[in-house]
């Protein structure tokens, strides 16, 4: 609309408490996929490691589906899940989720020196304590890294949810452009930036806590 300013400051004001409310529906949407992938792809990768022509057949369907446009998923979805779900959104996010942390999670398993194992096995560590106080603190590094780009990409692809009527943040830009007025459009935008930027600290600081030798490590390399 001619004349229309960029942001309305006293809508953003009056509407505090709705801003605050998607934002905290599109985190559930987006963040809690993220973490039911990664309770699937760490015994999947896991198998992975113990049986790899498991691999390949696995990455390769995960690859499929996350080739899949999003939008074309929810609606296959929605005769099954129902229209305004969070799961009609959640489960093609869940998926698009271990196709990023399957590969991560197994190059994080295999990085681990075959030295390192054996020298766990002959301390007595058997299959299940080596596992959990060896391998998979050895693989934080990778296993953070593909969560910090699952994350971004679900916070990404959960706005496209408002199409099916479930999309936090994304109610945002629909409203703006149907109405013509770019605040919400400014501030959507705005949140989303923001609530991925503020997860990816989180899992950065997570990985720091977690694996403080690789962060010393990479300092080292700079």
């Amino acid at each position: 609309m001619d004349g229309e300013p960029l942001v309305r400051w006293k809508w953003i004001g009056d509407h505090l408490r709705y801003l605050a409310d998607l934002t905290l529906d599109h985190a559930v949407i987006a963040l809690v996929p993220v973490l039911i992938g990664a309770l699937i792809a760490i015994p999947l990768g896991l198998a992975c490691t113990r049986w790899p022509k498991l691999y390949q057949p696995l990455s390769g369907l995960f690859n499929v589906v996350y080739a899949l446009p999003s939008l074309a998923v929810f609606v296959v979805l929605i005769p099954y899940t129902g229209l305004a779900t969070r799961a009609t959104v959640m489960i093609p996010l869940t998926c698009y989720a271990i196709a990023v942390l399957l590969p991560t999670t197994v190059d994080g398993l295999r990085a681990v020196p075959e030295a390192v194992r054996q020298a766990a096995t002959a301390m007595g560590y058997g299959p299940w304590h080596r596992l959990t106080a060896v391998e998979l603190p050895a693989a934080v590094p990778f296993l953070t890294a593909g969560l910090r780009v699952a994350a971004v990409a679900s916070i990404s692809l959960a706005a496209v949810g408002a199409l099916v009527g479930r999309g936090g943040l994304g109610y945002l830009f629909i409203d703006g452009f149907q109405r013509t007025f770019p605040t919400p459009i400014v501030a959507g935008i705005v949140l989303v930036a923001l609530l991925a930027l503020v997860t990816d600290l989180v899992l950065l600081l997570a990985r720091r806590l977690l694996a403080p030798w690789a962060a010393r490590r990479t300092g080292a390399g700079r």
